[in-house]
């Protein structure tokens, strides 16, 4: 009760919120300040993978924490090198660079392809991307992002990004000229509605990229940390990018991001890229941890077993109520409504007594979840009775 009264005036207005403080959360739940626990099939935009508060993260903190916590990025810490080795061993990358956010690992995607393109091809600097995509909210990945009223926001535009008809090859094809450098998308649409890109799309994508010698660049913030049942979301498909970045699941819920690419890609000098807080061994102790535990034998099975079992639940309550069906990947779904009532819904959820249902509405059509990647089957059962009730408000 103690924050009933607060004064939020000091912070900046960018959003919605509602009228409560969360002080804890354990696993798929989130405890306000009144003691009302809510399941959380947000989890903080499908950031936290092992849910709230995981001991994993706890212990990695902790202990980094009494150890080293910032040396500067100019020299090389141990989990910064164990994490980049992890992740290499486990993917088609060479080279890692880690970042704060999402966003600056795609500026950072974005600034490599460009000079690879100065210096491999003759200053190709523009990068084809999608319509509804969505790439972060600095500048230039704004550009880069496919996402209604953007291109006037804040313009003019960061030029150079063309927009194709996702799942199109040929829109692809039409789009590619002599100062494309590269093609850039999220194997599932998280914003855009949670669109899956189909795997025939995705091959004869890198095949077309390889034969005109532009690159092919993956934003994994979204889907990638075994969010689709794989480590990496491009694994479906059997295809071999050139660029990934990465972001959310990979720091549990901490500032972590990565930019990885193939060695034939790297070309940044000394000076070219940087942060001051790249790579600090707080933050790469807790993603080290993260990714041990998504790569423990049998996880990823149950994630790709959770999101079958999910994705059944969905589509069982959609015929009881006559909705659209359901689509996505792994733990990353959406549940197709006949209307416009998403945002209701989420807020009924909400406000629900005495727990509450965190929900996720992208678009006024639909429903997205992304709950932590150990979500339990009782939990997606709760969930499920929940929303039911909810569709029948």
């Amino acid at each position: 009760m103690q924050y009933q009264s607060a004064n939020t005036d000091s912070l900046m207005y960018i959003t919605n919120r509602p009228a409560l403080v969360f002080e804890r959360g354990e696993g798929s739940w989130l405890y306000d300040h009144t003691g009302k626990a809510y399941l959380d099939f947000i989890q903080g935009w499908a950031v936290n993978c092992l849910g709230h508060c995981p001991p994993e993260i706890a212990t990695a903190l902790s202990t980094q924490a009494a150890q080293l916590i910032n040396p500067s990025p100019a020299f090389y810490n141990g989990p910064m090198v164990k994490l980049a080795s992890l992740l290499t061993e486990n993917s088609c990358f060479d080279r890692v660079f880690f970042a704060n956010t999402g966003a600056e690992a795609n500026e950072g995607a974005i600034k490599l392809a460009r000079k690879w393109g100065r210096l491999n091809k003759g200053g190709a600097h523009e990068i084809i991307t999608f319509d509804h995509s969505f790439h972060g909210r600095t500048l230039a990945t704004m550009s880069a992002s496919g996402k209604a009223g953007w291109d006037t926001l804040y313009a003019p535009q960061v030029p150079g990004f063309h927009k194709a008809a996702y799942n199109d090859i040929a829109a692809v094809d039409a789009l590619i000229g002599p100062k494309t450098v590269a093609v850039m998308l999220e194997p599932v649409q998280g914003e855009g509605g949670v669109i899956p890109a189909e795997v025939e799309f995705l091959k004869a994508l890198r095949a077309l990229t390889e034969a005109r010698g532009v690159l092919l660049i993956v934003d994994e913030v979204q889907t990638g940390m075994g969010r689709t049942g794989k480590l990496f979301a491009y694994e479906h498909a059997g295809i071999t990018p050139d660029i990934m970045t990465l972001g959310k699941g990979i720091g549990g819920g901490v500032p972590l991001a990565a930019l990885l690419a193939r060695e034939a890609i790297c070309c940044f000098e000394p000076g070219d890229q940087g942060g001051t807080y790249n790579g600090n061994p707080l933050m790469t102790a807790v993603g080290l941890a993260v990714t041990k535990a998504l790569l423990a034998p049998g996880f990823l099975a149950g994630v790709e077993a959770r999101g079958q079992y999910l994705s059944q639940k969905l589509l069982e309550l959609s015929a009881r109520h006559g909705l659209k069906g359901e689509r996505g990947s792994g733990l990353l779904r959406a549940l197709v409504l006949a209307d416009e009532r998403g945002p209701d819904i989420v807020k009924r959820g909400l406000e629900l007594a005495p727990q509450g249902l965190l929900l996720n509405s992208p678009r006024p059509n639909l429903l997205r979840f992304m709950p932590a990647l150990n979500v339990s089957e009782g939990e997606i059962d709760q969930m499920i009775a929940i929303l039911d009730g909810l569709l029948k408000g």
